[in-house]
């Protein structure tokens, strides 16, 4: 009986599992099924990319045009332009995103501490703790370590969690659906050359289509069959340059600029408050970040950006390799306060000082300590912050 009453005891509790298990199966149902049609613009893509490279070769060079030495000429530069065109295509789609790596993850005594914490300022202090041995320089905006709960980590500047991968992606710039993959670090890159070859392609398609979309429109040529083809290749070749050109150009501004899409709307904030250009090296140099330093590398769909997508150099503190002695300018004081090695009336306050030791930042430099000589020969050691 004593068994029995167990067991009667036990039974409820089996269509509870039951009906936990049948609401897992729907959710794994769903996102099987959000994968598969997050598919279907990068799909529709390669369709009209196949049926463009049809229209063009076949029924433009192939069938429409007479003349020898022109067929040559737009073959050979349409392939030059598919083949890159498809090239950075696919590295953008298939170069998986870079994430966090383990060191911004919480060990697992402090991951247990913060999981039970229930205070907020405690999981802070929790953060700064872990975060102190960190390259890190970006907040959130009331000034608190920025971690992600989704991924259990400590997000590093720049990085972003991307609700689409469900992951954190290094230097995030936006997720998009075109390509079905977020555009980050690891292919932004790629995706900027994806964006001009596009443009290339479809603007030497659009050219080289327009005087047989004119003698077509005007019933000089008949070909029916042809027509279609190519009277549709040249609007479609337009509508697709406008579009393009849009972003392209936004993208670049961009680059320019050394910000990404999210940093243009919400400005990166850094310990002393949120800057749109506290990223921004200057020109050559922001090109430089994604490009790489080689040139001859540039136009090519091969991996060339700069730094590891974790730390990034910033503005808050300037260094002039070019003169004899550093010279330090932090962000936000005025020039004639810190004004180059020239002329400095007064060696920095301790505020001053203060302000340096936190915001300092260098890509290539990782020393403890840097020294600001005067006029007068004075020396002012300033302590790098470790929680910086």
């Amino acid at each position: 009986m004593r068994g029995g009453a167990r067991m009667d005891r036990s039974l409820p509790s089996l269509p509870v599992f039951c009906s936990q298990g049948r609401k897992m199966a729907p959710t794994h149902v769903l996102r099987c099924c959000q994968r598969g049609l997050a598919w279907i613009p990068v799909i529709f893509i390669a369709l009209v990319v196949c049926w463009s490279y049809y229209a063009y070769v076949v029924q433009l060079c192939l069938i429409t045009i007479t003349s020898t030495g022109e067929k040559i000429i737009y073959l050979v530069v349409f392939h030059l332009s598919f083949i890159m065109f498809v090239w950075s295509y696919w590295k953008t789609i298939f170069t998986r995103p870079a994430n966090p790596s383990k060191e911004f993850c919480l060990p697992k005594t402090e991951k247990e501490q913060y999981e039970k914490e229930q205070r907020p300022e405690t999981q802070q202090e929790i953060l700064r703790r872990v975060a102190s041995t960190l390259p890190l320089y970006t907040r959130t905006g009331a000034g608190a370590i920025r971690y992600c709960d989704r991924c259990q980590v400590i997000k590093p500047d720049r990085c972003h969690h991307c609700s689409a991968c469900d992951m954190c992606v290094l230097k995030m710039d936006h997720h998009c659906p075109w390509v079905n993959n977020c555009v980050g670090f690891s292919n932004y890159k790629f995706f900027i050359l994806f964006l001009t070859y596009s443009l290339i392609y479809c603007l030497f398609i659009a050219a080289s289509v327009l005087q047989y979309f004119i003698k077509f429109w005007t019933t000089y040529l008949t070909e029916s069959q042809a027509k279609f083809h190519v009277l549709f290749l040249f609007f479609v070749a337009a509508m697709f340059c406008i579009s393009i050109l849009s972003l392209f150009t936004y993208h670049l501004w961009l680059v320019g600029k050394n910000r990404s899409t999210i940093e243009a709307f919400r400005a990166p904030v850094f310990r002393n408050g949120p800057d749109k250009n506290g990223f921004s090296l200057g020109f050559s140099k922001n090109i430089a970040q994604v490009f790489g330093d080689q040139k001859k590398y540039w136009l090519l769909p091969v991996f060339t950006s700069q730094g590891d997508g974790f730390s990034f150099p910033t503005r808050l503190v300037t260094i002039d390799p070019e003169q004899h002695t550093e010279c330090l300018q932090p962000m936000g004081l005025d020039k004639t306060a810190v004004d180059g090695c020239v002329e400095q009336p007064d060696p920095p306050s301790e505020s001053q000082n203060h302000l340096l030791a936190n915001d300092y930042h260098s890509e290539e430099d990782h020393k403890e300590t840097e020294v600001l000589k005067s006029d007068e020969s004075e020396a002012v050691t300033i302590s790098i912050d470790s929680e910086s």
